[in-house]
């Protein structure tokens, strides 16, 4: 009897144990999205094959301790973050964001020769963009806010040109994937503000 009861009970532990992993929350993952938010300019649109276009290498990218973790990260109130175990990113944003920004700077130039840190060294660049993400804020339903100082080297010379991006997007919808466009929207926002800043020093260069 007393054997029978002990298996018993063990079956009954093992079946709860077992339960419970089943009950487990399922992780989401999320990446950037390019093109989210800035249209390329007029004359490019409709051109199958991209023009030939300035050099960039972008990155390194440095990011606020707070939200460099797999994990996305959301603001629930003025000194109170909430870190989401099952909703997270991908890849981490130190590779996803130089990628992101890349693209969009490859869209918005015209250029095929434009790559995130890890991609492409940088020799043979143009321009190299350095960006520090001084803030990165998610507010689930309302918006998301990056703010971003950043510098351009040319690589022949020692010009540079430094900037500073504050932009804010809307999040259009409830969850955590209107959340994550709205990011990417944002993140758009900083590329248009670097292009515009290639363009004038590509301008004055020649």
């Amino acid at each position: 009897m007393m054997r029978s009861l002990v298996i018993g009970t063990a079956a009954l532990c093992l079946a709860c144990v077992a339960s419970g992993c089943s009950r487990s929350p399922r992780v989401t993952f999320y990446t950037l999205e390019p093109g989210a938010g800035v249209e390329a300019p007029v004359s490019q649109r409709g051109v199958e094959a991209v023009a030939v276009g300035p050099a960039v290498a972008v990155g390194p990218v440095t990011l606020p301790e707070v939200v460099d973790r797999p994990q996305l990260v959301v603001r629930v109130a003025a000194n109170r973050v909430e870190i989401l175990e099952s909703h997270r990113w991908a890849e981490p944003l130190k590779s996803e964001i130089p990628r992101l920004i890349a693209q969009e700077l490859g869209r918005l130039l015209g250029s095929d020769r434009v790559s995130s840190y890890r991609q492409h060294a940088g020799t043979g660049a143009d321009y190299r963009v350095l960006l520090d993400i001084v803030a990165l804020e998610s507010e689930p339903g309302q918006a998301v806010t990056v703010e971003a100082a950043w510098t351009i080297r040319r690589s022949a010379g020692v010009t540079r040109t430094t900037g500073h991006s504050l932009v804010r997007e809307k999040v259009a919808g409830a969850g955590y994937d209107a959340l994550v466009a709205a990011c990417s929207r944002a993140l758009a926002g900083v590329s248009a503000d670097l292009a515009r800043a290639i363009r004038a020093e590509d301008a004055a260069g020649h």
